[in-house]
């Protein structure tokens, strides 16, 4: 049987997953709730100095659902911690006393002078916590006194902050990164400058999720006016996985240790993050939206999945696919791929045909002698499997390599030879190019 246990930055815990710093996390109470249920670790509501933020007494979430009413996108307006610095040090210290096998980890936000910083550490260390993440990522409330986004945003700001707290504590320094900014590699690079013995990421997008169109007024509304928050949940999933994958392949922070953050709902979501860099995982939407007993189904699906693939140990995964992560230049433009309908399972629904016909390139017949019939034609098939994406029905539509012959949409023999753009003869910049002759 897999062996799940992970040693992040030294800090050990008995699986993967991780509680994001989030509600989830503000108190004993649910931290303890959540290691019953299996946890591996959290990451404490982020603290701040006293006294306490003030967070609205009103709605906080706005949401996006998809038809089926699931939540697939989450706007968040609420704040750091409201409770007492001393409230959460004292609880701190008792669930890391009770709990030692479990990784507790606390987030930090404070003004952006070196004093706040080394005080607050030292408190900290008092705890016995594992480590600190440093929250360089809201953007919204604490960005508009300088702190959050508004020092993730600087990279000199987040290099100067990581080396502060480096030089005063002991414990392991997680650096957690605003995706709200042109290019994730130069705040990951800084943090590494400053010595971060990890990046977490992404942090919230910053958003407004919707409009009450009869009040006219921003989701979610207090007392008729709403805010601009930090978007969370399934949705944002494509955009942490770019960013990990980016900072994973770069070649100043390669190596350097990636806590996944960003729509994680399933095991599946988990064993991406970590094929593409992360060493361990970070959950919180999924948590709000089904309880703490979803990490049950991420730890037996990640089980026997590795099972099933051989891999004894978490590190087996971590980074297998950031290899085939390239830039566009350099895919093969000589591969060629043909969708394929399987008849048995269509159900003549037309979607494929529909989407091919008005918005792509006319390569789905609708019907044969006067009955609906869906079918590939070759010679104009490109692809771009935008069929395989509509089709209701699960691998009915494939694409399939050809592999030898000759491409009947543009006449071309199908070599099998590797060639990209930067060869091409369209190519203003290409170094070299050997025309291929059209077949006969």
């Amino acid at each position: 049987m897999a062996n799940l246990a992970s040693s992040f930055v030294g800090i050990k815990s008995p699986n993967p997953f991780w509680l994001a710093s989030a509600p989830p996390t503000d108190k004993a109470y649910n931290v303890v709730r959540a290691f019953k249920d299996g946890w591996g670790g959290v990451v404490w509501k982020t603290l701040g100095t006293d006294p306490p933020v003030v967070n609205v007494s009103g709605p906080r979430y706005g949401a996006i659902h998809s038809n089926d009413r699931r939540l697939i996108g989450l706007n968040n307006i609420e704040l750091i911690t409201d409770r007492p610095l001393e409230v959460n040090l004292r609880e701190i210290k008792e669930v890391k006393r009770d709990w030692p096998d479990r990784a507790l980890v606390v987030s930090l936000m404070v003004p952006c002078e070196e004093h706040y910083w080394k005080d607050i550490l030292a408190k900290v260390e008092e705890t016995e916590a594992d480590g600190v993440e440093l929250n360089f990522g809201c953007p919204h409330g604490m960005s508009e006194r300088g702190m959050g986004a508004a020092v993730g945003q600087v990279p000199e700001y987040v290099e100067m902050v990581t080396r502060w707290c480096k030089q005063h504590t002991r414990m392991p320094v997680i650096v957690k990164l605003t995706p709200n900014i042109s290019d994730i590699r130069t705040s990951a690079r800084a943090a590494h400058r400053g010595g971060a013995d990890a990046v977490s990421l992404i942090n919230t997008i910053n958003s407004i999720i919707g409009v009450d169109i009869d009040n006219f007024a921003p989701i979610p509304t207090v007392d008729g006016k709403g805010s601009h928050g930090g978007y969370c949940g399934p949705a944002v999933k494509p955009i942490a996985l770019n960013m990990t994958a980016e900072i994973a392949r770069d070649p100043q922070t390669r190596g350097l240790p990636i806590s996944g953050i960003g729509g994680i709902t399933t095991w599946r979501d988990a064993v991406e993050f970590m094929t593409l860099g992360a060493g361990n995982v970070q959950v919180c939407t999924a948590a709000m939206t089904y309880g703490f007993r979803i990490v049950q189904e991420m730890i037996s699906g990640l089980s026997s999945y590795m099972d099933k693939h051989g891999f004894t140990s978490i590190d087996d995964i971590v980074g297998r696919a950031v290899g085939n992560v390239t830039d566009w230049q350099y895919l093969n433009l000589n591969y060629v791929a043909k969708a394929k309908i399987d008849q048995d399972a269509c159900i003549k629904c037309g979607r494929c045909h529909i989407a091919c016909e008005d918005t792509s390139h006319q390569a789905i017949t609708s019907m044969v002698d006067g009955a609906r019939h869906f079918e590939v034609i070759d010679a104009e098939c490109v692809g771009c499997n935008l069929c395989v994406n509509v089709c209701p029905v699960e691998n009915c539509i494939t694409m399939e390599p050809m592999v030898s012959g000759v491409d009947p949409r543009t006449g071309f023999p199908i070599t099998g030879e590797y060639a990209n753009w930067t060869t091409h003869k369209n190519n203003p910049m290409a170094k070299a190019f050997v025309p291929a002759e059209p077949a006969e």
